[in-house]
């Protein structure tokens, strides 16, 4: 295989010449070769993963809690889908943003079973997310085109089986690298200029993969289009009323440009990264194109950002639940401030037993019995006047 440019002493001429050179050689297998990003793109790219890594976390861990703790919630297939895909996206923050930063900033350099294990962590998590995506526009899909029988046809218990059976075929396919399915010449030279250790055959095969996913996606939501426009159309005609027809092609309008907005982020995340990939198989990237993947794959972690804010916090039940949750946790915080307030200004029994001492305990009584003589004294004398 033709190698690429690496950067080094003897210049980019005499790298291309002699590819078998030493020096080459000893940087690729030390991975320095896919290490490319200067300092001024480490600090972009690094404030980007700094940023939305912890954001992405925060997000779909409020979704799963507050999904996990409405017991409503999850009964409904939809909500289990929505789970699905915040899960899948709290695994992208995680491994994807240790991984990349631990690679591209750090310049750490791991040997092959530690890579393809990182590496696949973060190709599960992105293939569940897509994966889950898929699920839930499948099911916006049978909820308009099959709404008398939706109930019959996704109950509970068939999505948690096609949760199980994404999630089997993700884990399985994600970690083949590391099964066994790898680069056979290692680094010696390299079979793709994105990811050490990768065969191109698998790259080419799981970049497909989520094309096709995409692509179900996108047909999905055409489809929802379609039929939610031939319903409200034969609903118009069959009312016949000028002002209802209207407010409903409003109503049409608005769907699509909900469905629009969701299918412009998905597009716009994915298709850049993949395409690199597409022509890493076919074709010799230089450094600019590496540094221009790096920024793209990015753009997935920001998509997965982006999913709690269209899928979930858009869903009205979801965001009640929501409210009821944070009014629960705030009735429970003011009730434990107003015991500890109240604890220290009220003695217990066991306080108030144990304050008095032997010694004055005939001084407590003695009180006691010269009020009640008092008492007895003013009630005689009442009485005699």
């Amino acid at each position: 295989m033709e190698e690429w440019e690496v950067p080094t002493s003897l210049g980019s001429i005499e790298a291309k010449e002699n590819s078998s050179s030493p020096i080459v050689n000893r940087s690729c297998e030390n991975l320095e070769c896919y290490m490319v990003l200067i300092k001024a793109e480490k600090t972009a790219i690094g404030s980007i993963c700094f940023l939305a890594g912890p954001i992405t976390l925060l997000e779909n861990a409020l979704v799963l809690g507050v999904i996990a703790a409405t017991a409503t919630l999850r009964q409904r297939p939809s909500y289990l889908f929505i789970a699905s895909l915040a899960l899948a996206d709290v695994f992208a923050s995680c491994f994807f943003t240790t991984s990349f930063l631990d690679f591209h900033l750090f310049r750490r350099s791991d040997g092959p079973t530690a890579y393809l294990f990182k590496l696949g962590g973060v190709t599960m998590a992105f293939s569940s997310s897509v994966g889950s995506l898929l699920l839930t526009a499948l099911d916006r899909y049978l909820c308009i085109h099959q709404a008398s029988s939706y109930k019959v046809l996704l109950t509970r218990r068939r999505a948690l089986l096609s949760l199980l059976i994404l999630w089997s075929a993700t884990i399985f396919i994600s970690f083949l690298p590391l099964m066994g399915w790898r680069c056979p010449t290692g680094l010696n030279p390299p079979c793709s200029h994105l990811f050490p250790y990768i065969n191109q055959g698998y790259l080419a095969c799981w970049t497909s993969f989520i094309l096709v996913l995409l692509g179900l996606i996108l047909g999905a939501y055409a489809l929802i289009l379609w039929k939610a426009h031939r319903h409200e159309s034969s609903m118009t005609s069959f009312q016949g009323a000028a002002g209802t027809g209207h407010a409903r092609m409003r109503m049409d309008i608005r769907l699509a440009r909900t469905f629009g907005l969701i299918l412009l982020i998905l597009v716009g995340c994915w298709l850049p990264a993949l395409s690199f990939m597409l022509a890493d198989v076919s074709v010799l990237l230089t450094h600019t194109q590496q540094r221009a993947f790096a920024f793209c794959s990015t753009l997935c972690l920001v998509n997965s950002a982006v999913n709690p804010l269209l899928y979930a916090l858009r869903c009205r039940e979801l965001r009640v639940a929501l409210l009821q949750l944070l009014h629960r946790l705030c009735e429970i915080g003011r009730c434990r401030k107003s015991t500890e307030d109240t604890t220290p200004g009220l003695p217990t029994t066991e306080d108030n037993f144990t304050a008095i001492s032997e010694d004055e305990m005939p001084r407590t009584r003695t009180t006691q019995l010269n009020s009640v003589s008092q008492v007895v004294n003013n009630q005689q004398l009442n009485i005699g006047k």
